[in-house]
């Protein structure tokens, strides 16, 4: 289809949840986006966004893989694994939501049944928050990095901890933008809602923490180096630069210092849109979407090695308390 001489795309999204509602909306407001089709197994859900967006419903997902060029699949993960092989032997192209599996090794076998013509991503967001670009710019040599996602709790997490489902944000910056692929210990601590992972490089350390059991919503990131910190802020998309005082001084038995502090000009835009935007380009030229299934891969992995490592520091610590329990009767 072409309007005013824009080749548009006919897109499907699959599940209407709260992602499925938002990746409905940002492509109904794309130029290069033509009809929208949607499904879901609760019609009435679907019937509802489409009401709202100007969206068309499909009857069933096979209905809708005829109808488009492209598609969302935007369903739990426990059933991206199954979606997806469907929209690959209706060769669609498709953008699926993180994380791509809920283990790494369905991930693999996905992987490996995917057509190599197909042009398949993974919806992580944050990597197209602009603050991320601006960070990744400004770092240099740095001595300390900590990452907090934290978030009040939802009704709508299901099958997954808080690593696959905040964390992982964090992890694939980590390692798929920032080139932090070094060599690493890993020690861990947490459980399905709350966790701390904290990276060793040798040069420096990355603590990751994420939770879903907080009263305000937080999603920083803080880092120093020798000669100034950088604090950034995802929600508000400020970046921020505290340069070392140039004077320190003592006024009436008060340390006082004098800071540089610099705000980094950063060009806001909705990161959801830049997603979805880029996976429209994507699919019209017939190239690799910025973060493949492979990258993606990799990120369920070190999320499957952070609960495992939380795993066994639970166990020994239950360990010792009935150790405790047993001395104590004795």
């Amino acid at each position: 289809m072409s309007i005013c001489g824009v080749m548009q795309m006919d897109v499907g999204v699959i599940g209407t949840g709260v992602m499925g509602k938002n990746h409905v909306r940002v492509y109904s407001e794309l130029k290069n986006v033509g009809d929208v089709i949607v499904y879901d197994i609760n019609t009435d859900a679907a019937a509802e966004v489409a009401q709202h967006t100007g969206a068309n419903v499909a009857g069933s997902v096979e209905e809708l893989f005829r109808q488009v060029d492209a598609v969302s699949i935007c369903v739990p993960t426990q059933y991206h694994y199954e979606t997806a092989l469907k929209a690959a032997h209706a060769g669609v192209d498709m953008l699926i939501e993180k994380p791509v599996c809920l283990r790494s090794a369905e991930a693999i076998a996905l992987c490996r049944k995917l057509p190599e013509d197909l042009v398949v991503g993974v919806g992580h967001i944050e990597r197209f928050n602009p603050i991320v670009k601006e960070i990744r710019r400004i770092v240099k040599d740095p001595v300390y990095v900590e990452i907090k996602r934290h978030n009040p709790a939802s009704m709508r997490i299901s099958g997954s901890s808080v690593v696959e489902d905040l964390m992982i944000h964090d992890i694939d910056i980590l390692f798929n933008n920032c080139c932090f692929r070094k060599p690493y210990s890993l020690s861990c601590s947490g459980n399905d809602d709350i966790c701390g992972a904290l990276f060793d490089f040798e040069d420096f350390p990355v603590y990751l923490s994420a939770s879903r059991k907080a009263s305000k919503k937080i999603r920083m990131v803080y880092i120093e180096e020798n000669d100034f910190t950088i604090e950034g802020d995802f929600m508000t998309q400020e970046v921020y630069i505290h340069r070392k005082p140039e004077q320190y001084s003592q006024e009436s038995d008060r340390y006082v210092q004098e800071n540089v502090v610099e705000k980094v000009m950063v060009g806001k835009v909705e990161p959801l849109k830049m997603e979805l935007s880029t996976f429209i380009r994507c699919a019209k030229e017939g190239r690799a979407f910025p973060i493949t299934p492979v990258q993606a891969i990799r990120n369920v992995q070190i999320c499957e090695e952070i609960k495992q490592k939380c795993l066994k520091r639970s166990e020994v610590h239950q360990d010792e308390r009935q150790c405790i329990q047993t001395e104590g009767s004795l």
